[in-house]
């Protein structure tokens, strides 16, 4: 898999900050980029416990569905987590400044780089 054409495809969005691929299974960060103040080691880690939360949540309600993203908004950064339907237990994370960015353009970038990845 190409994970750095995808980092490049989604640092080209308009308002990105950071974008990584992650390993939600061992919290590890496969391949990451950007020029913002995000420690993507951290964020990886810390974005992991966010997936497996919602993957367990989602199990103990019976939902028998897929997650298509999760938004976290901050002050001033979307920060959006799309786990990769081809590829179990990775997702994308994907860091956009909110005054620079178009949040559903930054959806999309995330469903085309997953697209994308073979």
């Amino acid at each position: 898999m190409n994970f750095d054409k995808t980092i490049s495809e989604l640092l080209n969005v308009d308002g990105a900050l950071a974008a990584a691929v992650v390993d939600y299974s061992s919290g590890m960060l496969l391949a990451g980029g950007g020029s913002s103040n995000v420690d993507l080691e951290i964020a990886a880690a810390g974005n992991t416990e966010v997936m497996r939360a919602k993957m367990k949540t989602m199990g103990m309600l019976g939902l028998n569905d897929i997650i298509d993203d999760i938004l976290i908004t901050l002050g001033e950064q979307y920060h959006l987590l799309r786990p990769l339907q081809k590829h179990d237990g990775l997702f994308l994370y994907h860091v956009l400044d909110k005054s620079k960015s178009n949040l559903a353009l930054a959806r999309r970038s995330l469903r085309e780089a997953e697209k994308h990845l073979v």
